[in-house]
């Protein structure tokens, strides 16, 4: 988590954008422990300087997990962004 919102922040920090998506996690086939799961993803969201973080785990492969979590990221980000309007 705090990669994943340190990530966010400095996306916005060291450019002129306003909005910015952080990933970062274990995506497999291996690397995982008993308490960070392959699978396990965490986000970060920082929109006009409101940050946000989550963590979630999904299931399946390597391009199963990466899909999910490009998933789950733009469906945050869009809701984020209509509440910030």
């Amino acid at each position: 988590e705090p990669v994943a919102r340190a990530m966010a922040a400095g996306a916005v920090t060291h450019s002129r954008a306003q909005v910015a998506v952080a990933v970062t996690g274990i995506a497999g086939p291996t690397g995982g422990s008993a308490d960070k799961p392959v699978g396990t993803v965490w986000f970060g969201w920082n929109v006009n300087g409101t940050l946000t973080t989550a963590t979630r785990r999904f299931d399946g492969d390597r391009a199963a997990v990466r899909q999910q979590t490009l998933h789950w990221a733009c469906e945050r980000l869009n809701a984020l962004l209509h509440a910030s309007a």
